[in-house]
């Protein structure tokens, strides 16, 4: 009963239940599972144990079988020899391909078992009984599993055509364990911050190269998603990638869904025409509502005529398209520099539009990072000159974009829509682009950046920041230190 109260306590606390899995202390965990497993817990109804609480502690098992799959990958076997539960000697001779897709976890291993080479797959669990939980009894795919690797053997398992599968308890080496909970559990951001000044320049520039590459495949997959919603057109999908990094952040989703609900082939009807490009944008974007305005500048906005010619010229072009404008609520303006309002960025983009500087074929001619900023350098205007919003005067200012908003365009738009364009034409000659452009560029300074470097790592290029803004995101926080190169060196020592 005083276990029974411990599990209760944990239960109550809130603050407990929205822990991440990988927060929970390992050593819990390892309780929780010996108590699972001794006798005297056998004949309790599970009904005594809060249910709830039970299905999260046994879903916590993926945790450990990421880390039985490492042990098993890397080969950091303990020093005992490794055996069978049926006691012949296993020696692993490859561990095999990992597979991170549906199938067993392990492709064309070699292991000796017994004195007998066997090579096949090998399918790792935390507990031998959830090969049925997880179904592997009844699918053929797993038929050719040569050995059964488990953290705890708890049954013997079968395989859909009826035979009985190898066995082999695997137990994680304690100085492994240790370190992962080390890494789960430091209050340092990054946890592995102890030795990156001592990690190899080699090991460094191979790891960051591979995560610039990860980063660079990872915006191809969405701007080709893009694509596809556009009907096939890159040309499109182009538009709204770089519509989306007007937003510069707070309101990139908006521009999106802005760029996405502007018929651009109606506006190539009027593109010889600023005023009514810039009239459907603007429309588009809800701010031609004058309930967008705010009230303090709604009489001033009316007066000066320029908000009503627009209005005018959105109400007769979007009867002729059928356009629909969003809503106006989606915008964000808290929190922004005026510079940033998006009145500002939409006249920007439409002088762009205008002055035919925002096409595919512009972009793919471009070979350096001068002619790049060249290329979208843009400015508003006359009217937002002197103004942020309809009917607010301010001092004149041409607002072009600056050296830096024009770099983080050519690294989050240009270069990534180069990569993309790349692969989707088979033209490696732009994917060698894209990399040559992001090591001519210099790194952003943002608070990911300067985290990585107070670590001790040299940040010398955009390419090198790129990478570590995909290292923090994917990885570290989402605890994949398994799958980090860095985690694999501090799990190692």
């Amino acid at each position: 009963m005083a276990f029974y109260s411990l599990i209760r306590n944990f239960e109550l606390r809130s603050k407990f239940l929205s822990f991440e899995k990988a927060q929970i202390n390992l050593a819990f965990y390892s309780l929780i599972r010996n108590f699972e497993l001794c006798s005297k817990f056998l004949p309790f109804e599970k009904a005594q144990i809060n249910l709830a609480f039970y299905s999260l502690i046994r879903n916590f098992a993926p945790c450990m079988e990421q880390l039985l799959h490492y042990t098993w990958k890397h080969k950091l076997f303990p020093l005992h020899e490794l055996s069978t539960t049926d006691g012949r000697p296993v020696e692993v001779i490859d561990p095999g391909l990992h597979n991170r897709n549906a199938g067993p976890d392990f492709f064309n291993a070699k292991v000796k078992i017994g004195g007998t080479l066997w090579v096949g797959n090998v399918e790792i669990h935390d507990r031998a009984s959830d090969w049925y939980l997880h179904g592997h009894d009844s699918d053929q795919a797993y038929n050719n599993v040569v050995l059964h690797v488990c953290g705890v053997v708890d049954r013997d398992v079968m395989t859909a055509d009826g035979k009985y599968l190898t066995q082999m308890q695997l137990d994680v080496p304690a100085h492994v364990q240790e370190h992962y909970e080390e890494l789960l559990h430091t209050d340092q951001y990054p946890p592995c911050y102890k030795i990156i000044p001592d990690l190899s320049r080699l090991t460094v520039h191979s790891w960051m190269s591979a995560l610039q590459t990860e980063r660079l495949e990872q915006k191809t997959q969405a701007i080709s998603h893009r694509a596809e919603l556009m009907g096939g057109s890159w040309e499109d999908a182009y538009f709204v990638t770089l519509a989306r990094n007007y937003g510069f952040g707070i309101n990139g989703d908006t521009f999106e869904q802005w760029a996405m609900n502007v018929p651009l082939r109606a506006v190539d009807r009027h593109r010889d025409d600023l005023f009514q490009v810039e009239a459907i944008f603007m429309g588009q974007a809800g701010l031609l509502d004058l309930e967008a305005v705010p009230a303090h500048y709604q009489k001033d906005a009316l007066n000066d005529g320029y908000f009503s010619r627009l209005r005018n010229e959105y109400l007769y072009l979007a009867h002729k398209f059928q356009m629909k404008p969003l809503s106006p609520s989606r915008w964000q303006f808290a929190r922004m520099r005026p510079q940033g309002f998006p009145h500002i960025r939409l006249s920007q983009l439409a002088c762009l539009y205008h002055e035919r500087k925002a096409s595919l074929s512009s972009l793919i001619e471009c070979e350096t990072v001068d002619q790049l900023r060249e290329l979208l350098r843009s400015q508003v205007t006359p009217y937002w000159e002197t103004h942020y919003t309809f009917g607010s005067l301010s001092a004149r200012n041409e607002k072009h974009l600056s050296t830096g908003s024009l770099n983080l365009l050519i690294i989050n738009t240009a270069i990534p829509v180069l990569f993309a364009v790349g692969r989707h034409r088979q033209k490696e000659t732009l994917c060698d682009r894209a990399f040559d452009l992001l090591e001519q560029l210099k790194p952003e300074n943002n608070y990911i950046i300067r985290m990585w470097q107070q670590c001790g790592l040299d940040v010398a290029s955009a390419g090198d920041s790129q990478a570590l803004i995909q290292l923090k995101k994917e990885y570290c926080d989402r605890k994949e230190c398994l799958r980090c190169r860095i985690g694999y060196e501090y799990l190692k020592r």
